[in-house]
């Protein structure tokens, strides 16, 4: 009866598993055929011939080194920019007696439920009146404003369970605000920080909506944008579209791969006090 129960708890564990990795093993074996074993209908049939040039094809024909160039700029400003004013916030909230203290969380928590594609028009009129359309920055600010509320949330929720007498050491020994948080609360809040880099990196690289609707510029263009654009020119060379995919999603396959688990440790970094 144990073997039975345990292969039962195997058969759930290795549903999920395979629905999870059959499509990236299906990709990567799109992208390696050619078009006539793509048209043929064999989906599962594996390639005669491993076809690399599709990825030699989407590299030099897809301006793939620019849009992963784009997308890591914007990238790596909106978390830096995430991290610092989610981390100021949320040692206010947290750690502070002040009156509108919870009606900053509230404010907050509010923005997590507002969807991004319900400020598209706005923005836009906004954007095209302080001449930011077509740029980078367009990108940038509302990334920043939509990625900050879940970053002040898991830090916050984090940050009050530090003990205070931690602070008030500090504070015996002559340290500033300032000192203390630099020296001591953002050391110790490493592994909710890094929760707040894989989740930005994750939701911020994959955004299409945005890129497609104020980038207009072919060298400004990100990488999710980019894959479209390569798909839109090149749609008759499907095993070139299908290595253009596998590369897009490469770099968020290996951020995730490697550092999952910081996600997890960042997420329970708070729940227990002590």
């Amino acid at each position: 009866m144990r073997k039975i129960k345990k292969g039962i708890v195997y058969l759930l564990f290795a549903i999920p598993v395979v629905t999870q990795l059959y499509p990236l093993l299906w990709l990567l074996l799109y992208s390696l055929k050619t078009n006539e074993e793509i048209m043929s209908g064999s989906f599962f049939a594996l390639p005669k011939a491993l076809q690399w040039h599709n990825y030699k094809d989407a590299y030099e024909s897809g301006s793939y080194l620019k849009y992963l160039s784009n997308s890591v700029m914007v990238t790596a400003i909106t978390m830096i920019c995430v991290i610092l004013l989610s981390s100021m916030v949320a040692y206010a909230i947290s750690r502070f007696r002040w009156k509108y203290g919870g009606l900053v969380m509230t404010v907050f928590l509010m923005g997590m439920m507002i969807p991004m594609q319900a400020t598209l028009l706005p923005l836009m009129v906004i954007f095209k009146n302080v001449d930011i359309l077509n740029t980078h920055l367009s990108l940038i600010l509302p990334y920043i404003a939509f990625s900050t509320p879940i970053a002040v949330f898991i830090l916050s929720g984090f940050m009050k369970s530090i003990p205070a007498e931690i602070e008030e050491s500090a504070f015996i020994d002559g340290a500033s605000i300032y000192r203390i948080f630099r020296s001591i609360i953002i050391p110790v809040s490493v592994p909710p920080m890094m929760t707040v880099c894989i989740l930005t990196f994750i939701t911020i690289w994959n955004e299409y909506i945005l890129a497609a609707t104020f980038i207009s510029s072919e060298k400004l263009k990100t990488l999710p944008f980019g894959v479209y654009t390569f798909v839109s020119q090149y749609s008759v060379n499907y095993g070139a579209i299908g290595a253009f995919l596998v590369m897009g999603a490469l770099p968020v396959i290996l951020i995730y791969f490697f550092l999952s688990n910081q996600i997890t440790k960042g997420m329970v970094a708070g729940a227990v006090k002590g």
